[in-house]
């Protein structure tokens, strides 16, 4: 594991560090300090320098952050992010993990991108339909916090764990979308409780590390083509 840190280049080392000093300062804030919140957030700009980096550990490390960010979800009554992320998120980032396991790209470290076929894409749309309508039924049956941006962001992670399985680079403009819809619920939540100030920081950061997974996914995509 420590192995995978000494491939981060300089850009993405001083990424992963500006992501850990954001989360930690924001964390600071508040009065009320959730130190679960802290240690999720850690967890979560730590996976994404890796997903970015096509790396099977950003899929082992996104599993854990599943559960630590499921827990903070169900204390603020978010029970669409609870749902979503340990009963999608997390298995889907398991079947991801053994997806890029099984197709490294020329037996390195990094995995093969895949280019997402007409039929993937339709079928990943109706499946999407089919699990937004039936999630808004169940947190409505929750009476989920925020109802309407809570669905949206299963819509949006759906996409992006569904492209994320696929291979493709177009998984980090799902996660991006999420992100803001996250923001957003975790900035209501906040008005609440300043507590989950850091959270609404760890999402900026995770949208500032999605960014950069696009640009060189693609980047990859066009070396691997080559």
């Amino acid at each position: 594991m420590f192995s995978a840190f000494k491939r981060l280049n300089k850009f993405e080392l001083c990424l992963w560090i500006f992501s850990l000093v954001s989360v930690i300062v924001s964390f600071l804030i508040p009065e009320n300090k959730d130190f679960l919140t802290l240690i999720a957030s850690l967890i979560g700009v730590t996976a994404l320098i890796f997903v970015a980096k096509g790396e099977a550990l950003g899929q082992v490390l996104c599993i854990v952050f599943a559960i630590f960010y499921g827990i903070i979800s169900f204390f603020f009554k978010y029970y669409g992010e609870l749902i979503t992320y340990v009963g999608m998120s997390a298995p889907m980032a398991l079947v991801s993990l053994i997806s890029w396991v099984k197709h490294p790209y020329k037996g390195t470290h990094e995995v093969e991108v895949s280019r997402v076929s007409k039929k993937s894409v339709s079928i990943m749309l109706i499946l999407c339909a089919i699990v937004t309508f039936a999630f808004y039924f169940i947190l409505d049956f929750f009476n989920t916090n925020n109802i309407i941006f809570s669905t949206i962001s299963i819509t949006t992670s759906f996409l992006a764990v569904y492209l994320t399985y696929l291979r493709s680079p177009y998984y980090a403009l799902g996660y991006m979308a999420n992100d803001i819809v996250l923001i957003v619920l975790w900035v209501l939540a906040s008005i609440e409780s300043p507590s989950y100030i850091p959270m609404i920081i760890c999402f900026i950061v995770f949208f500032i590390n999605d960014l950069y997974g696009f640009i060189n996914w693609r980047k990859m995509q066009k070396r691997q083509a080559q």
